[in-house]
């Protein structure tokens, strides 16, 4: 196809628009300062497939001016007009920005000509000084092509400096803010600033599936607008592109399109006599290939542990709670629960949500746990959190993460269970925060202590996992060892543990205690395992070797009492259940990290003496 840009029509009212391609028919809104050609990658991707039209704002491209006092309805209204015109009855609808606040008004006056809506980096409720920033803008507008304003416009939308990746779509922003009709743009600009406010009390009559998408990053139409919105709209849905800002249409063509994409192509499978909004608690449109072993080690970073679970309310405020009611359910369908008391003040907040997020604590993080188990008035404050997929917030520290929508809520007494399909999680092997009899715990020897206190001569030593293999360091007589030294000791000191990790240059992190022994025959010398994991070396070390877990029993190994240890490690790794060894080298016990949960009712809320 020739360049967008150069294949326009005009409709009989004078509005300018783009249509190109074939298929289920697709309305494009741009935003303030912008006009159609700014769809053009979005319309090459799309063209196969749907019958695109992008239109021409009023007051931008070759649309004539708005009225100067203009409302909503009127840029609405053109686009009804462009509909009939082009005699479509029925049309997704994608707004950017300005161009999402139109497609919401379009949907919520002709919901019959909506099949579809997709918000693009959406404003909504603007907190009193984003609003005051934004009007203070409005009013200091200057002349045609004013140059600082571009400049602090494109500084916003990119950054100062830009990134050299972003150069081109920087250029091409540049450029429609150069070439915008000045009045088109003050008008439209005007009514942009006041009207985050247009549909707060509408969106809930919004009866078509509806996306809101935004960027972390973008500072102006925020991960909780987007979250806010979609917990407001009956069949809503939030989504979040990690690292992208407000003008990620153009910045990041190739993660944008495909979602709007597969957006579309879901809706387009849902039959026109369903109910929109149970079609739409269906798994994510856009979920990649679930690894469920990752999931299941990831679920098992709760020890006994505890949590912060978080979730932006109607008015796209942060909440949270602290609780240790969190479980796994089902690895496929991935699903976990938590539960809240009724008399929790954030039960009505998670109660009528549309997901949460739940945090495993690390054990640094005891001041957050009861922050949050607190009546505080802005327990964020006290932490880095960070929007999710989902736009959940994600507190930064925590050893794991599982981002979820709601896929049901029960009744259960005097709590609701909030049973979520997670989307997106991580972890890391970081010690968690434990939490038994009304304390908090550490399933493991503090290495720090380890350190200070351990007996003269002691051998600490580690099991390194790196993906499914152990780490080992080859003699020259074929013998394998597992790294240890004398104490834990530092970088710096050659004959310890982490001496003879670091001239191997083997970045290695150690998590949980694993055994401890005392020689049989001679009482002053102790043993200290952990295990950890560690990233595969790149130095070419002709001893290190990395052993699969079920070939370990092949190995040649001269410790007697470490070549139990790992029999027993590849018996637990199995099974994903280990324990602690206490004794000597010839007899001892294996004592679990913690025992199994009797069968009694879960508890949420503050985890303080009395109520857990």
């Amino acid at each position: 196809m020739a360049d967008a840009a150069t294949i326009r029509s005009k409709a009989t009212d004078g509005t300018g628009f783009v249509r190109a391609g074939s298929g289920a028919p697709v309305l494009l809104i741009h935003g303030v300062g912008m006009d159609a050609a700014i769809w053009q990658p979005q319309i090459a991707a799309m063209q196969d497939r749907f019958d695109v039209i992008a239109i021409d704002m009023l007051g931008h491209g070759a649309s004539p001016l708005p009225p100067e006092n203009a409302g909503l309805f009127d840029f609405a209204d053109q686009a009804i007009r462009l509909l009939d015109h082009l005699g479509l009855d029925r049309v997704g609808v994608v707004g950017h920005s300005m161009g999402a606040l139109v497609a919401q008004e379009i949907a919520l006056r002709a919901p019959a000509r909506v099949s579809a809506l997709v918000c693009l980096n959406a404003v909504f409720r603007r907190p009193p000084e984003l609003a005051q920033a934004v009007r203070e803008r409005a009013a200091a507008l200057g002349g045609p092509g004013d140059p600082a304003a571009i400049a602090a416009t494109i500084a916003r939308w990119f950054g100062n400096p830009i990134p050299p990746g972003l150069s081109d779509a920087a250029a091409t922003a540049r450029a429609a803010l150069e070439s915008v009709d000045a009045e088109g743009y003050a008008r439209t600009y005007r009514l942009f600033a006041s009207a985050d406010t247009a549909h707060a009390d509408r969106l809930a009559d919004l009866a078509v599936p509806a996306l809101f998408m935004t960027g972390s990053e973008d500072r102006n139409s925020t991960p909780a607008m987007s979250a806010a919105m979609a917990r407001l709209a009956p069949a809503g849905r939030c989504l979040v592109l990690s690292g992208e800002k407000h003008m990620m249409t153009i910045a990041s063509p190739q993660k944008v399109t495909p979602r709007i994409m597969a957006f579309l192509d879901q809706v387009a499978d849902v039959p026109a006599s369903a109910e929109a909004a149970p079609a739409f608690n269906a798994p994510a449109f856009d979920a990649p290939a679930f690894d469920a072993m990752e999931f299941r080690r990831a679920l098992g970073s709760f020890l006994t542990g505890v949590t912060i679970v978080t979730t932006i309310d109607e008015a796209g405020d942060p909440r949270g709670f602290t609780a240790n009611s969190f479980t796994s359910v089902s690895l496929d369908p991935p699903l976990v629960l938590v539960c809240i008391a009724k008399k929790a003040l954030g039960h009505q907040a998670f109660s009528t949500s549309r997901g949460f997020a739940v945090n495993i604590l690390a054990e640094a993080q005891k001041a957050a746990s009861g922050i949050f188990a607190s009546k505080a008035p802005d327990k964020f404050a006290s932490v880095a959190w960070q929007p999710g997929q989902t736009g959940n917030p994600l507190i930064g520290g925590s050893v794991a993460v599982f981002d979820c929508s709601m896929e049901q809520l029960i009744d259960a007494g005097d709590h609701s269970i909030l049973i979520g399909r997670v989307h997106d999680f991580s972890h890391n092997g970081a010690q968690p925060l434990g939490y038994c009899r009304g304390a908090y715990v550490t399933p493991g020897l503090s290495q720090e202590a380890l350190a200070a206190a351990a007996p003269p001569g002691t051998e600490v030593g580690a099991i390194l996992e790196n993906e499914g293999r152990v780490l080992f360091f080859e003699t020259a007589e074929g013998f394998h060892q597992l790294p240890a030294g004398r104490g834990l000791g530092a970088a710096n000191e050659a004959r310890s543990l982490r001496g003879k990790l670091a001239a191997k240059a083997i970045d290695a992190e150690l998590g949980f205690l694993y055994a401890v022994w005392d020689d049989a025959t001679d009482t002053a010398r102790t043993h200290v395992y952990y295990r950890g994991t560690v990233d595969a070396p790149v130095s070419g070390d002709g001893q290190i070797r990395f052993v699969e877990i079920e070939r370990i029993a092949e190995l040649k190994i001269a410790d007697p009492a470490v070549r139990s240890m790992l029999a027993r490690y590849a018996r637990e790794r199995a099974e994903d259940t280990f324990g602690v060894y206490v004794g000597n080298e010839v007899e001892g016990e294996v004592r679990p990290l913690a025992k199994p949960a009797p069968s009694a009712p879960i508890h949420s809320g503050p985890i303080h003496s009395g109520q857990r």
